[in-house]
């Protein structure tokens, strides 16, 4: 990356930071609610895209409303008596709704791979970022919020300097040439100092669960990384889009997002209540 990019990279962290830090510490849960929607319904549009580039008919303007709607639909719910996790019922529906939207097709020659990717967005995409939603919600939400951001955007930036400093071998070439084993080495440490640190604003956890959150979500986000990576690598592009200058698009931005917020959630509702 030359000083240019990396130049546009630190403008567009700083902008997206005071954007973030507004969202959650100052702005209403359905400010956060609607951010997190318009970043799902971008990052649907994106990886939607990735799939036409390689011929690939998929229901592109169905699935970025149905993904849109995730995060609504669990922030309405939370405030509904007898609370149960309906998201994964819409996505059945959804289901539904993209085998019919096949039944009316002429040519079924690509079903399986126009259903399978339709599906496969919402899944991974839309429900697994909307578990930033129900993070909000929980005591403490807006720090517990952070708390994610934080450990895994500064182990993306340990990972990329570390990368740059002294990286030497290559993680998996075939899949992202410039990502070093001792980049992934160093952003994981970087992860895992910024969990225990974050014992400063999260005083009732435990360090011994900080620093195995650390690596748990260290290690999560190199895998969201390198996932995003083998999706563009398929679809044959640098960036998923170029919404964001230094980064590319809004799924390079939250890519290693995607599997920290689900199993930070599943974490602190299971392990930390026992």
């Amino acid at each position: 990356m030359d000083n240019g990019s990396l130049t546009r990279r630190i403008m567009t962290s700083a902008l997206v930071v005071a954007i973030a830090a507004l969202v959650i510490f100052v702005l209403p849960n359905w400010a956060f609610t609607l951010l997190a929607s318009v970043m799902i319904g971008i990052s649907l549009k994106e990886f939607f895209e990735l799939a036409e580039k390689k011929g690939i008919v998929v229901y592109k303007y169905f699935g970025i409303c149905i993904g849109m709607l995730i995060p609504i639909i669990v922030y309405f719910q939370k405030g509904l008596e007898g609370y149960f996790a309906i998201e994964p019922f819409i996505i059945v529906i959804a289901c539904l709704f993209i085998f019919v939207l096949q039944f009316t097709r002429r040519d079924s020659s690509q079903a399986l791979a126009s259903i399978a990717v339709t599906l496969f967005g919402l899944l991974y995409i839309a429900w697994l970022f909307s578990f930033f939603v129900k993070l909000k919600f929980m005591p403490q939400g807006a720090l517990l919020v952070t708390f994610v951001i934080l450990v895994t955007k500064v182990g993306d930036v340990g990972a990329y300097f570390v990368g740059r400093l002294i990286g030497r071998h290559s993680l998996i070439p075939r899949i992202s040439p410039n990502k070093t084993v001792e980049g992934t080495i160093g952003g994981l440490i970087c992860s895992v100092v910024t969990a225990i640190l974050s014992k400063l604003y999260l005083p009732d956890f435990p360090m011994g669960h900080l620093v195995v959150l650390g690596l748990l979500l260290g290690v999560l986000a190199s895998v969201g990384d390198l996932a995003e990576s083998l999706l563009k690598r398929g679809g044959a592009v640098k960036d998923s889009g170029g919404i964001l200058p230094g980064f590319g698009g809004m799924l390079d931005l939250i890519d290693s997002l995607i599997f920290t917020a689900p199993i930070f959630y599943f974490y602190v509702e299971v392990m930390m209540k026992r």
